[in-house]
Formats: structure tokens, C-alpha cells, sequence
């Protein structure tokens, strides 16, 4: 299996459902922009574009999984994907690489996915937006800048996850993350969003493979 692969491999293994995983390396082709799609990077440098095409071509492997012809994911006036009907889906991608999940929306009604270099969050960085309490886990740990990479994650995959419900934008202060040593990752309001009060909480998972730190969370259709 290719290192891709592999990390496609892990991703799947974080949902608690099936659900369709591609990835695709930036840069290694994948088909051109459909024009719906091409819109949105009409003005975008040579890497932004190489990016956006790694994940509509990741998005539409993974649809084909599924059994569904490929389609246009255009990029919405928000910047989330614009996903076919009856589909549910995120995508994210690194420098290098390229990843989406995807399932009926019957089954999950919300994804959200992120990776992210397995390397130290610059310090900067980590001041701005990772919550006091989540500074002090961080600083718990045997490698704090390192932890701190995960926690950015994590709240970028469950803020996504959150996004497909709610449409809010949250800043970073509006989810607090916990993590455990197994791989569950949780993703607390700090205040009303959606349908969720304060003090709610969001499930997920986390792995560390390949040189990259994958967090998913998901919510069934019941939800």
C-alpha cells in the first residue's frame, strides 16, 4: 500500500460507519477542474489551485467508491464544498496531500476531516487558538508544540463537522478539545451553536500516521 494509501487506510478506520475514503498526492494529476469548480480559482496561485484539484479529484474517487457517477463540487461563497444532493462529504488537504471522505447524507449528515504535518505548531500560532484550558493539557504533555498540532486538528475537523449543520462560523474560541491516549477526541460548545446548548459535546477520533495527524468526526442522519 502507498503512503496515500495507508493514510486512507487510518481515516476510514476513525469512522464508527463505513464510510468512502480517497486521498490523492498534490501535484500527481487527478483530472482537470470541472467549470463549476474552475471558478473559484480563476485568480489562485499555481500551489492553491494543485491543492483544490487533489481534493475534487480525492472527493470524486471517493464518490465513485460508492457507486455514483462523478460530478462538479463547486466551492460555495463560504469556501466549504458544494456537495451533490443525498451526499455528505469534507475534504482537506496538506502541502502535500489530499484527502476526502464521503457518505450517503441517509447515513452521516455531517463529516468533518483535517490533517494536518505531524511537526510542532509554531507558538504563534497556538496563542491564537487554542483555549486557556487546552494550553494546559498541551503543556502536560512531553512534547506541548507537538500536542498543540493535534488540538488545532481537532477543531478544525470539528468545526467542520459542526459547519455542515449549522452554516456558523465559529472562531476558535467556540470549541474546546480533549483529547485521550487511545485516539477519542471530544469537541465541546463553549456556547449555543446550532442545535447544540453550551457544554455539548461532539465525538471523534484521531491518528497519527504517515507523517500527518488525521482527526475525523462525523454525526448520523438521526442526529
Amino acid at each position: 500500500m502507498t503512503a496515500a494509501g495507508d493514510i486512507a487506510a487510518r481515516l476510514r478506520a476513525l469512522f464508527p460507519c463505513p464510510v468512502a475514503v480517497a486521498a490523492v498526492p498534490v501535484g500527481a494529476g487527478g483530472g482537470d477542474l470541472w467549470p463549476a469548480e474552475a471558478v473559484a480559482m480563476r485568480n489562485a496561485v499555481p500551489s492553491r489551485r494543485a491543492e483544490f484539484t487533489a481534493g475534487r479529484a480525492a472527493a470524486r474517487l471517493a464518490m465513485a467508491s460508492l457507486g455514483l457517477p462523478p460530478a462538479a463540487i463547486p466551492m460555495r461563497v463560504d469556501r466549504s464544498p458544494d456537495w451533490p444532493e443525498a451526499i455528505s462529504g469534507s475534504i482537506t488537504h496538506t502541502d502535500a496531500l489530499a484527502l476526502a471522505a464521503v457518505a450517503p447524507s441517509a447515513r452521516l449528515a455531517a463529516i468533518g476531516i483535517d490533517a494536518e504535518p505531524d511537526e510542532p505548531l509554531a507558538e504563534d500560532l497556538a496563542e491564537l487558538v487554542l483555549r486557556p484550558e487546552e494550553k494546559d493539557l498541551c503543556a502536560a504533555e512531553s512534547d506541548p508544540a507537538r500536542a498543540a498540532r493535534l488540538f488545532f486538528v481537532a477543531k478544525e475537523a470539528a468545526y467542520k463537522c459542526q459547519f455542515a449543520l449549522t452554516g456558523e462560523l465559529l472562531d476558535f474560541d467556540g470549541l474546546s478539545i480533549s483529547v485521550s491516549p487511545e485516539g477519542a477526541v471530544k469537541a465541546i460548545c463553549t456556547r449555543q451553536t446550532g442545535p447544540w446548548d453550551a457544554g455539548a459535546s461532539l465525538e471523534g477520533r484521531f491518528t497519527r500516521c504517515g507523517g500527518h495527524i488525521v482527526a475525523a468526526f462525523c454525526l448520523p442522519a438521526r442526529a
